[in-house]
């Protein structure tokens, strides 16, 4: 176990220690609990250890316990006295003792009398060394007597005068409780007017007629027998004067009517105390109890002061509604005169209590047994206070000191008694009584003369475990007669342990400071005085101090949100901690929301009141360490409430609220809104913000507006729910202050103008009766405005008006209080209608074989009759230049916005016959149509060959075949084939270089190497140019001669050994097949594809037209090579992709506009003609046979 660091105490002197110090030491090994040899071995006088109470009250109706137990070596023999003589036990039957014990039981339950013994005893206790005395013990029965019998009269009095009804118990043993009750035994009600006094009457400052009843009893409650005696009930009757005619008042006599005084306001009379002054004693370590109870009308109120000083506060208490003043645990200070004043509005009086604390006797230093070894000395000394001064007095052995046997070692000194140079014989119990006439103390002090030698109490081998840094104590409690000296060893050989290290206490402990590592070991205590010497071992370890090297860190942490406090702890392998978790230094709640592990303590669905400080505490049997961490809990605010509208003025009115709880995060602002009840009742809008420390705001408000407000807070979490809606608050109406907005005109057929605009809400209309004034002219003519006024809508429609005609227009609010300001001016057109003249001159300009620029003269403004949307061309294929046979497409259509008289037609096919027109648009729809043009685009380069095939490989030939371009774009001339060699190593070889008639489908390439695999290239041609190639690999077969003539040369192909290691060679040729098969369906890359892509012919690379403008018009697939990763199928097909020109890059023909029916500008209007199917993709899977080529 940890050692708890005792007391630094005096060290040990050299030479023989004082006899104070002997009889400390001795007298705590004697008092507690020892070795029990010891105790079996050490003679010691008697010692009382449990008595009977001073006065000591019995009820008499059980049997009669007078206790008297002690202690002592050899155990002690019992005796009683009774009052003052002898008392012979055994010759009362009704009288036995206890065995082993001083106790009497005196039964009186089967005969005798309990005041038959009543009486003063003392018990003694005597052993061979002396004897102890007991208190004088004074035994009474508790007494209950009943009330004498009396006849109590009715009382009647008149409204408003003073009452007193006496109690007047029966005097008990110990004295009664007194309370009032009523027939029904319910508590009479007390107040300032009516109070029971500390004597058991019943005071009433003044009657009222609900007094008046027929029932006042007063109790007496005698605790000690449980039994309530009552007194005869007391009848009052309250009346008043107008009731109490002449007649008889006459008839009543002075017993009959209480008091002759008037029930008008009086000022304060004390009904108790009497007179002006009083006197009061209380013993020292009582309750002073004051009282003052005083009659008057109205009932007057009382003070207490204490003159010449303050009342104690820490000790004063009122009772009986400030009647009764206490002070607890009352001292000498306490006294003097205090004063309790008694005040109504008519007047007030005084009433001084002088104070007296006497003190019956009470110690200031009670006389302690005394141990001494022969030859010492020792004091015994008894000293006492009280009030009056007590009596000092010695007994030796129960019997007055100046009649005891003479002791040439004992020299009495008033409160002292002085031994010098003791013997066993002076060994003895000494009583000291201190007495005075309120009382005396009576105290036992043993003197023991022991010659003991040397004993060791602490076990031997106790094995004393300490956290490093930390003191050590090791316990060497001892005992002998002289006090023996200690000195301590470490180690088998070590040196008497020297105090400027190590600290040696008084008791025999061994502090060492601060023990380290190095301070492990044995030590031994050896403990000597003259009559012997006594030696025992003890041993240290010293262990690593536990830490906790991860310590749980402060959190903040959203209501509903989960947080998790990690403690990691280091500590001594040697000990086991238990890990502990605290909340506000409690156990945690015992809620399944907690959750520990062996580092973690993790709280989920966090609440508000899981917010507060987490400790974890690591303990071991020798230390404990802990650490803390806060965890705060957040949310959005709770809403704001007691919302006030105050300063309520037309249009602004100030609102006021009360913050709700911020939830640990600090309110930034409040968010204010507001609802129209009026116009748009539910519906919540934005007011204003402010700042998070404000609690009011000024608000602006509008006319004719039945104004809630509610109020939000928002913390650095979110916003809090809405406050409850304020009260209402209807502003007054007034004229509009705007007018509509988005006023435009329109027409919607040729020979209109339509009006819209939009119209105010109910809050903008600022009354009821909201209304437009709508007004319009035309703009270049000098007729005046025509209005008309329309109801709450949102357009008006005028009729007849001419086509595409600008029109002045304004629409004004108004409601039943008046008119918004005059609103300002729009200009709008009347209706339109189609154009009437197609756009002329038409010109075409062919620029390249996909692109074409267009011309044309605008058409006049008043033709087109409406708002210019721009100029729109229609072009389409009509015929093929090569095979001259007409196919029709439907037409494609680009826009060019606003008043443009020329744009570019891009996408275009070469070698094609083309046909357009031009239209001017407006808003209305498309004009007339311009004379068709005619233009011819010339030839291009054409598209890859549609697929290229390798059949029949032989050993040294391989057949090309394929189909001609999809899109010739021209006159095929002529086919380049371009093939080369690849070895094994994957590198490329010479490129060779064939030309092919523009008429064939198929060649055979002849004096090739066998089993070689060639790479081709293959493109057409015009007159234009090069088109895109397309790529083919291929491998011509293995020459089945040398493999024969291989095969006749190895004639060791019957032996076993070469049999396994072909079976070896083919099952790992069978894998590489099968990673081969897998790579080829993959579409894997051969490497050389990766270096033939890098070494590419710069002869065959894609071109851009000569003239480099249009450059990126051209096919941008006609550039690209094969895509990564690719593979040709296996019938030698390759598919060619299409590509579309894109328009998007003609800024002034294209933009990104939409026409009247939703195809967008720039777009074609109709879909292109399909491009010739393309060829079939082959599902037929790789040959094996090539693939095991690829490795050759």
């Amino acid at each position: 176990m940890q050692l708890e660091i005792m007391p630094r105490k005096k060290r040990l002197p050299a030479g023989r220690a004082p006899l104070l110090l002997l009889l400390c030491q001795l007298v705590r090994a004697l008092d507690v609990p020892l070795d029990p040899k010891l105790l079996e071995d050490l003679v010691q006088p008697p010692t009382i250890t449990q008595q009977s109470p001073k006065d000591y009250i019995i009820d008499p109706r059980e049997n009669i316990v007078i206790q008297c137990e002690a202690k002592g070596k050899p155990p002690p023999s019992f005796s009683w006295t009774r009052n003052g003589t002898h008392f012979d036990i055994e010759k009362d039957p009704l009288v036995t003792m206890k065995p082993g014990s001083g106790t009497l039981t005196i039964n009186i339950m089967s005969e005798g009398k309990a005041e038959t013994y009543e009486g003063v005893y003392q018990c003694t206790a005597r052993n061979e060394r002396g004897a102890a005395i007991s208190n004088n013990i004074v035994v009474r029965p508790s007494r209950s007597p009943l009330w004498t019998k009396e006849k109590l009269e009715p009382i009647t009095l008149r409204n408003g005068q003073s009452l007193i009804l006496p109690c007047r118990p029966p005097l008990g043993l110990p004295p009664p409780i007194i309370f009032w009750m009523d027939n029904s035994f319910q508590r009479l009600p007390q107040s300032e007017r009516v109070s029971q006094g500390l004597n058991g009457d019943l005071y009433f400052s003044n009657v009222l007629p609900e007094d008046t009843r027929e029932d006042y009893i007063c109790y007496a409650r005698f605790n000690h027998t449980q039994t309530i005696q009552q007194k005869q009930p007391i009848s009052v009757k309250v009346i008043s004067v107008d009731e109490l005619n002449d007649t008889i008042a006459a008839n009543l006599n002075d017993s009959e009517f209480y008091s002759a005084k008037s029930n008008r306001e009086r000022p304060p009379t004390f009904l108790t105390p009497e007179g002006n002054a009083s006197h009061k004693e209380e013993l020292r370590g009582n309750v002073l109890s004051l009282e003052c109870i005083a009659e008057g009308l109205p009932t007057p109120i009382i003070y207490w002061i204490k003159e010449d000083g303050t009342l104690p506060i820490n000790r004063t208490f009122y009772k009986n509604f400030k009647k009764t003043l206490q002070i607890i645990q009352v001292s000498e200070a306490d006294s003097g005169n205090y004063q309790c004043i008694a005040k109504n509005p008519l007047g007030a009086i005084y009433h001084t209590i002088s104070v007296t604390v006497k003190a019956a006797p009470y110690w200031i230093m009670a006389p302690q047994n005394l141990v001494l070894s022969p030859g010492e000395d020792g004091r015994l000394i008894c000293r006492a206070n009280g009030n009056p001064k007590p009596r000092i007095s010695w007994l030796s052995n129960g019997v007055p000191i100046e009649i005891a046997p003479d002791d040439p070692s004992r020299n009495i000194d008033g409160d002292t008694i002085i031994f010098s140079n003791v013997q066993e014989r002076s060994s003895a119990v000494y009583q000291c009584n201190a007495s005075n006439e309120y009382g005396y103390l009576l105290a036992n002090a043993f003197v023991n003369v022991l010659a003991e030698p040397p004993r060791i109490l602490t076990s031997a081998n106790t094995l004393y475990q300490v956290i490093t840094d930390r003191p050590a104590l090791l316990d060497c409690a001892f005992f002998g007669s002289p006090l023996p000296t200690v000195e301590w060893f470490k180690g088998a050989k070590g040196s008497a342990l020297r105090e400027d290290i190590y600290v040696l206490h008084e008791n025999g402990t061994l502090e060492i400071p601060v023990a380290q590592k190095d301070s492990t070991g044995t030590y031994t205590c050896v403990a000597r005085n003259k009559l012997g010497m006594a030696k025992n071992e003890v041993h240290l370890e010293i262990k690593d101090a536990t830490r906790i090297i991860k310590q749980p860190e402060y959190a903040v942490v959203q209501r509903g949100g989960t947080v998790s406090f990690e403690c990691k702890v280091k500590h001594d392998h040697t000990l086991i901690p238990t890990i502990t978790w605290l909340k506000d230094n409690g156990e945690l709640p015992n809620d399944g929301r907690f959750t520990v592990d062996k580092d973690h303590l993790v709280v989920a669905d966090v609440w508000d009141d899981d917010g507060g400080t987490y400790t974890c505490v690591a303990n071991t049997t020798l230390d404990n360490v802990s650490a803390s961490a806060v965890l705060s809990v957040v949310d959005v605010p709770n809403p704001p409430f007691d919302l006030e509208l105050t300063d309520q003025l037309d249009k602004s009115v100030q609102l006021s609220w009360t913050p709700g709880n911020d939830n640990n995060s600090p309110i930034t602002k409040f968010i204010i809104e507001y609802e129209d009840a009026m116009h748009e009742a539910g519906l919540w809008h934005h007011q204003t913000e402010v700042s998070g420390m404000q609690t009011t705001a000024q608000l602006k408000l509008s006319p004719y507006v039945n104004y809630s407000f509610r109020v939000m807070a928002v913390n650095s979490l979110g916003r809090s729910l809405p406050s409850e809606a304020s009260e209402q608050y209807l502003t007054k109406a007034a004229e509009p202050d705007t007018n509509p907005t988005a006023v435009e005109g329109l027409g919607s057929e040729p020979d209109n103008l339509v009006i819209t605009w939009k119209p105010l809400n109910g809050f903008e209309s600022n009354g009821p009766g909201l209304q437009y004034k709508v007004s319009w002219r035309q703009k270049d003519g000098d007729d005046e405005w025509t209005s008309v006024v329309v109801a709450n809508v949102s357009k008006y429609i005028v009729s007849g008006t001419p086509t595409f005609v600008p029109y002045l227009i304004k629409v004004q609010a108004l409601n039943d209080v008046g008119f918004a300001p005059e609103p300002a001016v729009v200009m709008g057109h009347s209706g339109e209608d189609l154009p009437m003249v197609a756009p002329g001159n038409v010109r075409v300009n062919v620029v390249n074989s996909t692109l074409a620029e267009v011309h044309w003269d605008p058409v006049p403004l008043k033709s087109i009759r409406g708002h210019l949307q721009g100029y729109r061309i229609y072009y389409w294929k009509a015929q093929s230049s090569s095979k001259r046979n007409r196919r029709h497409l439907e037409k494609k259509i680009l826009t060019f916005q606003g008043s443009k008289t020329h744009g570019m037609l891009p996408g275009l096919e070469p070698f094609s016959h083309y046909t357009l027109n031009v239209r001017v648009v407006n808003g209305k729809g498309e004009g007339p149509a311009s004379p068709d043009r005619v233009f011819n685009t010339p030839e291009g380069v054409p598209s890859a060959p549609s697929s290229l095939k390798i059949v029949n490989p032989t050993l040294d030939s391989l057949t090309l075949e394929w189909d001609p371009p999809s899109r010739p774009n021209g006159i095929l001339t002529e086919y380049t084939l371009k093939y080369q060699p690849i070895n094994s190593t994957h590198e490329l070889g010479p490129l060779v270089d064939l030309k092919i008639p523009a008429n064939k489908t198929r060649w055979t390439l002849k004096n090739l190497n066998f089993s070689t695999r060639y790479k081709f290239y293959f493109y057409a041609q015009t007159a234009a140019g090069s088109g895109s190639q397309i790529t083919e690999e291929a491998v011509t077969n293995v020459d089945e001669g040398k493999m024969a003539m291989a095969s006749r040369q190895v004639d060791i192909a019957t032996q076993g050994w070469f049999i396994g290691l072909m079976c070896a060679v083919a099952l790992l040729i069978l894998i590489l097949l099968i990673v081969c098969f897998i790579r080829r369906n993959k579409g894997g890359k051969y490497p050389v594809k990766e270096k033939e892509d890098a070494h590419a012919d710069p002869e065959i690379q894609p071109m851009k037209e000569d003239d480099g403008t249009f450059g990126e018009y051209s096919d941008a697939e006609d550039h690209k090579p094969l895509k990564k990763g690719s593979r040709t199928p296996s019938d030698r097909t390759v598919k060619k992709e299409d590509s579309d020109d894109s328009l998007v890059d003609y800024g002034e023909g294209v933009n990104g506009q939409f026409n009247e029916d939703g195809s967008f500008i720039g777009q074609y209007s109709g879909k292109k003609e399909k491009e010739p199917a393309e060829g079939n993709e082959s599902s037929e899977a790789p040959s094996p046979v090539n693939a095991m080529n690829s490795f050759v």
